[in-house]
């Protein structure tokens, strides 16, 4: 699927949030990652799509079957803080935690960006009582689909108001995590690099999603590495997804990135990020299972690589 996930929150209606985050007992001392592993909407999304299927036009089955993988953590999209209010019953009901969300901005012209600003501080405002620590964000390309890069004006006038965003966020308790698809990897990586040189770690953080870095990079896994090096104490969130071929799987385990690799790195400077599977389909993506089989066998693969509860 060439539509990402930027586009999708413009055409698909509310969806979003999560009962009150518990502090999880860890009597195995498994994992000291910060969060139970999580799940982004967008991955339901893929699934459901290929097999005709509207994942918000019944969210309470959509949610029952979400539910019914044992997955006990969801990362949705939100458009607005009526989202929160909408979808807070669904989750307690079916006892899901949303430690993340993610949410999108424009930030890139002052006016846009004053209007974005507003809107993800209503929505942090609204998740209050589910207490998510994390909202992630991936700012808005100049033109849907465009070649288009942004202008050095645009990306000093896009890192100065995401750190706005993120000072703000910080006062309410949660965390901005910068993220990116493979747009912002080209010109040598002038967006992405910008975004983190420009801004201070106290205010914006990484959500790190290894398959967009890798692809962006040209399915590079020394980009990829690189990256971690560099910003590697940045990275409060991953987003996980593999490929074969350059193909994203419909489940997550061995391929084209080598995720165990990525554990020693995170584990060498002590970094403990909280974990979302992410495993979307595209249009060549292999066809043999359906959502809730495909997320109970990246479930298994996840713990056992990430070696979480």
């Amino acid at each position: 699927m060439e539509t990402n996930r930027r586009q999708f929150l413009r055409s698909i209606p509310a969806l979003a949030a999560v009962p009150t985050l518990l502090s999880l007992p860890n009597p195995l001392g498994q994992t000291a990652a910060p969060f139970p592993l999580s799940c982004n909407q967008y991955s339901w999304i893929t699934f459901y799509a290929r097999d005709g299927k509207d994942w918000s036009a019944n969210l309470d089955a959509s949610f029952a079957d979400f539910a019914s993988t044992g997955l006990k953590a969801y990362e949705p999209a939100l458009n607005n803080a009526e989202d929160v209010t909408k979808l807070l019953p669904l989750l307690k009901k079916y006892q899901l935690l949303m430690p993340s969300v993610y949410v999108n901005t424009s930030l890139h012209q002052a006016e846009e960006a004053a209007k974005s600003i507003e809107s993800v501080l209503s929505i942090a405002d609204a998740l209050k009582p589910a207490n998510t620590k994390i909202v992630v964000t991936n700012p808005n390309p100049i033109k849907w689909g465009s070649q288009e890069n942004k202008s050095d004006a645009q990306l000093a006038e896009q890192a100065k108001n995401m750190d706005k965003l993120g000072a703000e966020l910080k006062k309410r308790g949660m965390t901005l995590a910068y993220h990116t698809h493979d747009v912002e990897l080209r010109a040598a990586a002038r967006e992405f690099h910008h975004m983190l040189l420009a801004t201070d770690p106290k205010n914006v953080s990484l959500c790190l999603d290894v398959h967009w870095v890798y692809r962006g990079a040209g399915n590079s896994q020394v980009a990829l590495f690189d990256i971690v090096k560099l910003y590697g104490k940045r990275i409060v969130e991953l987003h996980i997804r593999q490929s074969k071929g350059s193909i994203w799987q419909e489940t997550f385990g061995e391929g084209d990135i080598d995720y165990p690799r990525l554990v020693t790195a995170m584990n060498a400077i002590n970094v403990k990020p909280h974990f979302v599977l992410e495993q979307c389909l595209e249009k060549t993506s292999p066809k043999t299972m359906n959502a809730a089989e495909a997320h109970k066998v990246d479930m298994v693969e996840a713990k056992r690589v990430f070696g979480i509860l």
